[in-house]
This record gives structure tokens, C-alpha cells and sequence, in this order.
């Protein structure tokens, strides 16, 4: 009985996880957006940025991160044969891909918390997305299982990534005609 309550908290942590991480590189763009405003504007919505980035990362985003890693970790020790299913191998991967990911946004945060701005509000827009990819990919592997099919899931993770580039042009495009009108 124990074992269902420390999976469904390892579920929620997740959901919780990918929410800040959807949420933060969103605040990335504002923040990113907020530097091409004149002033007072850009102070007042940068600072204010700044603040909600910030309680977001360390409130809700990194807790999250932690507590999903330590309750995966009790359900791998409490169950080591899942270490030898073929598709948790590649749920693992995506998992530390998954952390790879957050450790760039904490970098990414330090940079705009410190106001420097390395990268455009459309190369973040394509940087949320890496998050939406790796959720796909892992929720497609866990609900499959050995069913997964490497042909199929291979086309169908380059099918969903390019609809999202594609629709990220389309909004930019949108945006651009936005702001002729």
C-alpha cells in the first residue's frame, strides 16, 4: 500500500516539475521581451520578472525536481528489477535528459536574473519546447512499454517536433504581422 502512495506522489512531483519547468523558460521570453522596452517599462516589468522567475525556480521548479528524484529512486530500490525492463533504460535516459535540461534553465535563470540576455525570445520559444518533446517521449515509453516500437517512436518524436517548429513559425510570423498592423 505504501509502495502506491510513493508512486502517486512520484506522479504529482512530476506534473509539478514540468509545470515550473514549462512556466519558467515562459518567464524566460517575458524577461527576454521586457529588455526591448523603454523605459520605466522595462525596470518595472524586468524586477517584477525577476521576482516571479524567482519563486517559481526555487519554490516549486527545483523542489520538485528533488523530490521526483528521491521518490524515483525509493521506487528503483524498493524494485531493482525494473532496472533490467528494456524500456526503463530509455526512460532513464529521457529522465537524464530531463535534468540536463533543468540544469541549462538554472543557468539560463542566473544569466537573466544578472539581466544578460544571450539568446532571442524565439530561440527560447524553441527551447520550451525541448521539455515538451522529452514529456512526450516518456509518457509514450512508460504507457507502451516493451510495446514500444523504435520505427514508429522515432517517427513519431520527429513528427511532433517538427509540428511544434512549424508552429513556432507560424506564431512568430503572426507576431510580426501583429506588430505591422
Amino acid at each position: 500500500m505504501a509502495d502506491l502512495y510513493i508512486k502517486s506522489l512520484h506522479i504529482i512531483f512530476i506534473v509539478t516539475w514540468f509545470a515550473g519547468l514549462f512556466y519558467i523558460v515562459r518567464l524566460f521570453i517575458y524577461q527576454r521581451e521586457a529588455f526591448d522596452k523603454p523605459e520605466p517599462d522595462r525596470t518595472i516589468l524586468g524586477d517584477q520578472l525577476k521576482i516571479m522567475a524567482n519563486r517559481l525556480w526555487f519554490i516549486i521548479t527545483w523542489p520538485s525536481a528533488i523530490i521526483t528524484l528521491i521518490l524515483g529512486g525509493i521506487m528503483i530500490y524498493q524494485y531493482p528489477s525494473m532496472l533490467e525492463l528494456p524500456f526503463m533504460h530509455i526512460k532513464l535516459t529521457f529522465v537524464a535528459l530531463l535534468y540536463v535540461y533543468h540544469f541549462l534553465c538554472h543557468r539560463l535563470y542566473n544569466q537573466l536574473q544578472n539581466d544578460q540576455q544571450k539568446y532571442s525570445s524565439n530561440q527560447l520559444r524553441i527551447w520550451n519546447e525541448v521539455s515538451t518533446l522529452i514529456l512526450i517521449s516518456v509518457v509514450f515509453i512508460i504507457v507502451l512499454k516493451n510495446e514500444f516500437n523504435w520505427i514508429k517512436g522515432t517517427l513519431g518524436f520527429m513528427l511532433v517536433a517538427i509540428t511544434l517548429m512549424i508552429g513556432i513559425r507560424i506564431y512568430k510570423r503572426l507576431r510580426a504581422k501583429a506588430k505591422e498592423n
